[in-house]
């Protein structure tokens, strides 16, 4: 605990357990005696701790933890009776979608659920001409959580609204693996259409890590490549959490918020960008909603930019605050809330589906007839990188991709070039590409 400054270091007994812990309490902040409690990753890789005058005061606190997580204590904001949940709050959920303008799949649920705890099992249905679902989670908590969260909110902007009971039904009883009911714990059990039953191998394309024996459940995850290879959700909005990012180390002699937004831009929508006035190291994003900032945080952080590596974290502030009339800035915030660049505002966007870490591919599109392969090499080389290949889209001339010497030269090429101006009214669009030539 660092003393004076409201901060504490906690040790987590894996990386995985952390990695679980802070994706766990990002979308729900916990609160400590009504205080909300911001966690991130430190830079620390262990603690030592001997001799220090703390150590009773931190060993007391890691008992207090370990209490909770052995069920000794109650949890902070869920109601309680003795000890436990109060009657009739199970530990499955009813969930009916209103407003369905986009179709709502069980993949979808449960990426969004997944969040909040372990799975186990869904089944969706028709009734009174409204798409409903039975979602059951390992534990009656998370389904609280889940509820406490999702409630209200809308999976796509402006439709397909969550509104979310307890139900009566203390466990599912799922016969069928399709694309209507799923046993997350059960790949044996067959389609119901003839089709053989669900594998191993078909589990693994929906990110999913099971165990092998089949009834015995394993952990269930969504893995890093399917939450964002596949992301069928334009970020669920509203759910609790940061959409502020905090982005430090950064080259003060080449960046602007133009850029930033760019980058940025990549995995979500920016609404305000505000580079420090008197720290231009350092500068604040606002993304659209909690989602995207989350996203935009796992694949940046650690990247390298103008030769200095990128320090992403959910920043304190919840709002990016726009510099008041006569207050001097130089043009160093900036409101993108109405920019015709953003990616993602529209409903269903196929770019929800193309969303792939920084690498030194890019995928390049809207490229008129009249550019040949020299102009995009000679294009792309003007701006300080080294081309290593090309290749148009044997189909689809309006794509390409094009890979360069580095990440870090194709995160610069991004930035410089995304939207460029190719003539015949043709406006360069630029992604990270998931191919290599």
């Amino acid at each position: 605990m660092l003393k004076g400054k409201s901060q504490a270091f906690l040790e987590m007994a894996s990386e995985e357990a952390a990695v679980t812990m802070v994706n766990y309490y990002t979308p729900v902040t916990p609160h400590l005696r009504s205080q909300p409690v911001y966690i991130q990753y430190s830079n620390h890789r262990e603690l030592k701790t001997d001799n220090l005058p703390n150590q009773a005061r931190a060993q007391a606190a890691l008992q207090a933890v370990n209490a909770v997580q052995s069920g000794g204590l109650a949890l902070a904001g869920v109601p309680t009776a003795d000890g436990g949940l109060p009657p009739g709050q199970s530990s499955v959920l009813r969930i009916i979608v209103e407003n369905l303008f986009y179709p709502v799949t069980l993949e979808v649920l449960y990426q969004i659920f997944s969040k909040f705890g372990t799975v186990l099992k869904i089944i969706t249905f028709t009734k009174n001409n409204q798409f409903q679902a039975l979602l059951q989670y390992s534990d009656p908590v998370n389904a609280h959580y889940a509820k406490m969260a999702l409630d209200g909110q809308n999976i796509y902007n402006a439709c397909c609204t969550l509104r979310i009971d307890f139900s009566k039904l203390t466990s599912l009883n799922v016969k069928y693996n399709n694309d209507k009911s799923r046993d997350f714990t059960r790949l044996d059990l067959p389609s119901g259409d003839g089709q053989p039953s669900i594998d191993p191998t078909m589990a693994a394309a929906f990110g999913l890590s099971v165990s092998a024996v089949p009834s015995a459940l394993g952990p269930l995850a969504i893995t890093t490549s399917a939450m964002t290879g596949r992301l069928a959700i334009p970020g669920v909005t509203g759910i609790p959490g940061n959409s502020v990012l905090l982005v430090s180390n950064l080259n003060p002699d080449a960046i602007t918020p133009d850029g930033l937004f760019i980058l940025f831009g990549v995995y979500g929508d920016v609404h305000r960008v505000k580079i420090m006035f008197n720290k231009k190291e350092n500068a604040l994003v606002q993304m659209a909603d909690a989602t995207q900032s989350q996203l935009a945080m796992n694949h940046l952080n650690g990247q390298k930019l103008y030769g200095k590596v990128l320090r992403v974290t959910l920043s304190k502030h919840q709002t990016v605050q726009l510099p008041r009339e006569g207050q001097e800035d130089q043009g160093l915030t900036k409101d993108y809330s109405n920019s015709p660049l953003h990616r993602f505002k529209k409903p269903g966007s196929k770019n929800f589906q193309n969303i792939f870490p920084p690498s030194a591919t890019l995928h390049l599109s809207n490229i008129p007839p009249s550019i040949t392969v020299e102009d995009l090499k000679s294009l792309f080389g003007n701006t300080g990188c080294n081309v290593k290949n090309f290749k148009f889209f044997p189909k689809d001339r309006k794509m390409a991709l094009i890979q360069l010497g580095s990440v870090e030269e194709a995160i610069q090429a991004l930035i410089e070039l995304h939207n460029h101006n190719l003539g015949e009214n043709h406006h360069l669009r630029v992604s990270f590409s998931k191919s290599t030539i």
